[in-house]
This record gives structure tokens, sequence and C-alpha cells, in this order.
């Protein structure tokens, strides 16, 4: 039996878990260790490595870096099997080895990643389909194939943690029975779509422009640093949701500020009414620019930033689930769990 490490504890490593591997697992590795077990088994710093292993399992979505580190590390890269992909496929390359490793639920999501639709069991579902299909209008051609591998052993839906951080919004907004409420860059399909599920008239500000016209929803193109077409005092209800953490990076077309961020904190405060309510959710952990991702804050650092409001509550979602009435500094040394955690502030004015 094959002994095998996992690179990574967060959502992808849970997958290949509940999945199965076909090996005897010797435990985990982490980039910057931040536990010493996860799932019952030992976790290792890049320092501390068994001497004795047969494959590493890189299952987490920074591949880039694990390759570098790998890399620069001496770390022997024929044992290691990426499961999200680089610039092309790197590491342990052999289909046979690969399949035995991660057994057949595993190996269909690496192809899928990969695009090896011959290598999984699509093959063989045409062969089969071609033999008992009867129907000519519904007989199989090479030119309407859409390979789908994917789904084949995935769950019934995906729920991350944008869901649980709309869903945690939106509950707290609409039980308020406010109608008027205004947003800044939250997610359309998510939060705002529960907004408008409820007939709440919803101001969306962005800096992009969106065309569409739907019952309820109002957009204002502004640069939400300053909100300078809102007027002061003026707000009841305000959210962003997973969105002030890029201003000022330039991903989405906005100048380049490195204070931009910080700039909008301040306009924010200044266009709440007196018992305006504010639902802002940003990535936290150990306080860094991800440029030209995001931010990454400590909560004392937002809670510091909204002083003239009163905080209400501070919960966190991740793992798939909401932490409610967490200590402030309880992750302002979390560099990342596996996937980021969205820190939930409710503040009053």
């Amino acid at each position: 039996m094959k002994k095998v490490l996992i690179w990574g504890t967060g959502a992808i490593a849970k997958q290949v878990l509940s999945n199965g591997i076909c090996g005897e697992l010797l435990g985990f590795i982490q980039s910057e260790k931040s536990m010493d077990m996860y799932d019952g088994k030992s976790v290792y710093g890049l320092d501390e490595l068994p001497k004795e292993y047969d494959f590493i399992i890189a299952a987490n979505s920074f591949s880039d870096e694990i390759y570098h580190t790998c890399c620069r590390k001496k770390l022997p890269l024929e044992k290691v099997l990426f499961l999200r992909g680089i610039k092309s496929r790197e590491g342990l390359k052999d289909l046979t080895v690969i399949r035995e490793v991660l057994g057949e639920k595993n190996f269909t999501n690496y192809c899928a990643e990969f695009g090896l639709k011959e290598e999984s069991f699509f093959a063989d579902d045409i062969k089969k389909y071609t033999e008992l299909n009867k129907r000519e209008n519904f007989r199989i051609q090479e030119k309407y194939l859409w390979p789908i591998i994917w789904e084949k052993y995935a769950m019934a839906g995906e729920v991350t943690n944008y869901f649980f951080q709309d869903l945690w919004a939106a509950n707290k907004i609409l039980h308020t029975e406010v109608k008027v409420h205004f947003d800044i860059g939250s997610r359309i399909d998510g939060f705002i779509a529960h907004l408008l599920a409820a007939d709440v008239d919803v101001t969306m500000i962005d800096v992009r422009e969106f065309p569409l016209k739907i019952a309820h929803l109002h957009t204002m193109v502004d640069d939400a640093t300053t909100l300078h077409q809102i007027p002061d005092n003026s707000i009841e209800s305000m959210s962003a949701l997973c969105s002030l953490e890029h201003f000022g990076l330039g991903r989405y077309g906005d100048p380049v500020n490195p204070e931009g961020c910080f700039e909008c904190f301040k306009n924010i405060q200044k266009k709440l009414k007196k018992g305006g309510r504010l639902y802002i959710s940003v990535p936290i952990g150990k306080e860094r620019v991800e440029f030209n991702a995001h931010r990454v804050f400590n909560a004392s650092t937002i809670i510091e930033c909204f002083s003239s409001l009163s905080l209400k509550e501070f919960s966190c979602a991740a793992e798939g689930r909401i932490e409610y009435d967490v200590d402030i500094h309880k992750y302002d040394q979390d560099s990342h769990n596996g996937e980021y955690r969205y820190g939930l502030f409710f503040f009053v004015k």
C-alpha cells in the first residue's frame, strides 16, 4: 500500500478524503503550519516532512505556490500529484499510477480538471449507450459531443462561504422590514436576489455598468470610495459583502489607490443616517494585501475603521457554516484555512 501525504486542510482536501484514496494516509502538509492534527492525522510543516512517503497529493487551489515551493525545497516532483492545474499538467503524470492512488471518484475529478475525457468513464459510457440505443434521432454523433465528467461523483449542490454570508445579511435585513436598501458591489445572483424576491428596492452601487432592467433593482454607477451622489446622513440600510477589500487595487478598472478601501470606510459612515444599519463582510486573518486580488484584514482593523458606528455582531463564514459572536482577535494570525474566512460585521450608527 502506497504511503500518501495530502497537501492541504481545506475544502478540496475534505472532498478527496470523502471520495476515498487508495493508500495509507500518513498525514497532511500545510505551507504555513497552523495546527498539529487534522482529521485524526498529523499535520507537517515544510521542514518536518516524513522521510519515507510515496506520493504527495496537492489538494488545494494554490497549485502554483506549491509547485514553486517543491522546486525551492527540492522535493521530487515525480512524487507530487497536482489536483488543480498550473499552466500545464506538472508533477506525477502516469495515469495508471494516478488512478491507483486516487481511486475512481478522485480520478474522475482529476480527468475533468485536465480535460482527459477519454481516460475517464466517458468512453465506456459512449460504448454502452451506443449498444443500448434504438432511436436514430438520439444516436451519438461526434460533432454533438458535450463531455461533462466532473458531475458524476459531485454532491447534489455546492455551498460556499458566499452562500452563508449572503443568507446571514439577507436574513438580518429582511427581519427589519426595510423596503429601501443600498448595496456596494455584492453578488447579484445571491444576496441581492434574496432581497429582490422580497420586493425590497435595492440600489446597487458599482464602478461598472449593469445594463439589465430588473424589477426593484436600481443601479448607480459611482466610485464607492467617495459615494458623491449620495447625501450625507441619508441611508437607513446599506451592505457591502466581499467587495470593499478590492477597492484601490485596479482589479475592476478602478484607479490604483492604496487608501481606496479606507476612504470608502469613512464615506460609508457619513452617508448613514442616525440609526442606520450597515452589513459588511471582508476576508479576515493575518493582515496583508494579496495584490491585485484583495486585502485580508484583522477584525479589529475593521472595527477601528468604523469607529463612529456601534458594532452589534461579529461572526464568521467558513468551512460550510457560520461561527457566531467570534472573539475579534481569534483569527489575527490565520494565514488561510484552505479557503478564506469572511468576517461578518453588523454595525448601527
